[in-house]
C-alpha cells in the first residue's frame, strides 16, 4: 500500500486527484499507476485501469488470475468492473468514498451477487493516511479557486 500512496502523490504533483494503484502477483509489483485523466485527456484513466493495463501487458494475458490490486481508495463502478473482467484475486483499499465508491460505500459492483467473479476484500490499510492526500488536495483547489478580496 505504500507504493501506491507513492503513486498519489506523483498523481497530485501533477494536479490530478491523488489515487495510486499497484498490482501485485506472487509478492511483486508487476504494475503501478496513479490518476491521470487530465494528462491523458482519457475519462477512463484512473490509476486502478491504467495499472490493470499495464499488469495485462507485463503477463501477456488481460486475466489477472492470483493479483492483489492495491488502491488507496475505494473503486468506482468502473474501475470495479474492470477488476471483474480481468478476475483480480484481491482488492486492497485505504480510505472509502462515500460518493462514488462501489465496493459498498455508494454502490455495490465489486462482488455484486449476480456477477460471476468474486474479489477479496480488505478495506482500510493506511486509510488515514490516503485520506489525508485527498484532503490536503482538495483543501488546495477550494483554496486557490476562492475569489480573493481586493486588501487580502
Amino acid at each position: 500500500m505504500r507504493a501506491a500512496l507513492r503513486e498519489a502523490e506523483r498523481a497530485a504533483r501533477e494536479d490530478e486527484v491523488p489515487v495510486g494503484a499497484v498490482v501485485v502477483r506472487h509478492g511483486r509489483i508487476i504494475a503501478r499507476a496513479h490518476n491521470r485523466p487530465l494528462h491523458l485527456n482519457d475519462p477512463t484513466a484512473h490509476a486502478e485501469v491504467l495499472a490493470l493495463r499495464q499488469a495485462a501487458r507485463r503477463t501477456g494475458n488481460y486475466r489477472l488470475n492470483g493479483c492483489t490490486l492495491y488502491v488507496t481508495i475505494e473503486p468506482c463502478a468502473m474501475c470495479a468492473g474492470a477488476m471483474v473482467h480481468a478476475r483480480i484475486q484481491r482488492l486492497v483499499f485505504g480510505s472509502r468514498e462515500p460518493k462514488a465508491g462501489a465496493v459498498g460505500s455508494a454502490l455495490r459492483v465489486l462482488n455484486h451477487p449476480k456477477l460471476n467473479h468474486r474479489v477479496e476484500v480488505v478495506r482500510g490499510v493506511l486509510a488515514a493516511e490516503s485520506a489525508s492526500l485527498l484532503h490536503e488536495f482538495f483543501d488546495r483547489r477550494r483554496s486557490e479557486a476562492r475569489p480573493r478580496l481586493p486588501d487580502e
